[in-house]
């Protein structure tokens, strides 16, 4: 903070204003925009691998991995974003507290379940209560990170699923007849060509996982949301020394703009990578770039 914000009572406009933006709080603020990239640059590839790995299971010539695989897709996407994300987390917080009590505390004699309450011995709580903040904060972020991953997952796997289906039948039977195995076949041929169809679905699917990253805020993350709330609220001379009245939509206007720029953003490269993937292929985009340099 700077020198001359020492004493705020004597301050005035946008001297008043340069102090209050760099306070603690605001600080953290702002570095809560970073928490909500660092999300989306985690979730994206492992929900995506969740995807693949479920649309692989659908395919799976095996029943179990079959069923297992479509069971998860459909589950998933029939839940509620926010019931699930309320549910998960808490189901997948006490289940590893209830896997390292097994371990670390065999002798325990008490129910677990005591009515509404969850209680293992204090060598199995996650994480433990002597722990740093920091490692609580990092702890709820990875479950919110594996909770996004999961439910987008479902979601990844329904499109890449449908984008295998469109690979032509007729490129994987060309490549087995020059000899490529099966397996060859589907990761030189069908693997590389099934992206383009996917890339539609994944688009969407990224936005509205940059639009759900204020569930955070239900995960107990301190979000852009829970400081935009925090930071716009009514503050009275007795809390703070920057009193200020209901301020929340200007915090909520300046979050509204950094969605509708990031968006936008994403917009631009993923408008670029779906004509750079589009090149040769046999798809309405590929056909249209085909004929733009045909007519060049």
């Amino acid at each position: 903070m700077f020198s001359y914000c020492a004493d705020p009572d004597t301050l005035e406009g946008l001297t008043w204003l340069s102090c209050y933006m760099t306070t603690g709080k605001h600080l953290a603020f702002y570095t809560s925009f970073g928490t909500v990239l660092l999300l989306l640059a985690i979730t994206a590839p492992l929900a995506l691998s969740f995807g693949f790995f479920a649309a692989m299971g659908s395919r799976a010539h095996l029943p179990p991995v079959r069923w297992l695989a479509n069971l998860y897709m459909a589950v998933v996407r029939g839940v509620p974003d926010i019931a699930f994300f309320l549910f998960f987390v808490i189901a997948l917080d006490q289940g590893f507290e209830w896997m390292r009590h097994q371990v670390l505390c065999p002798d325990w004699d008490q129910p677990i379940r005591q009515g509404n309450d969850f209680i293992v011995c204090q060598a199995a709580k996650l994480p433990q209560n002597s722990a740093p903040e920091l490692v609580h904060q990092i702890y709820g972020f990875g479950l919110a990170v594996l909770t996004f991953a999961i439910v987008f997952g479902a979601f990844a796997g329904n499109v890449l699923a449908g984008a295998f289906k469109a690979v032509p039948h007729g490129q994987i039977e060309t490549a087995e007849a020059y000899g490529m195995t099966h397996r060859q076949a589907f990761w030189r041929i069908m693997v590389p060509q099934m992206w383009t169809y996917a890339l539609p679905g994944l688009s969407n699917l990224w936005m509205v996982l940059i639009k759900a990253t204020p569930l955070l805020f239900l995960l107990g993350v301190e979000d852009v949301v829970y400081w935009a709330k925090e930071l716009g609220g009514t503050k009275t001379a007795r809390f703070t020394d920057y009193p200020h009245g209901d301020w929340r939509m200007w915090y909520f206007a300046g979050l509204l703009i950094f969605y509708l720029l990031f968006t936008k953003l994403s917009e631009v490269v993923l408008s670029r990578i779906t004509r750079r993937l589009s090149h040769g292929q046999a798809t309405a985009a590929g056909e249209a770039l085909r004929k733009a340099g045909a007519g060049a």
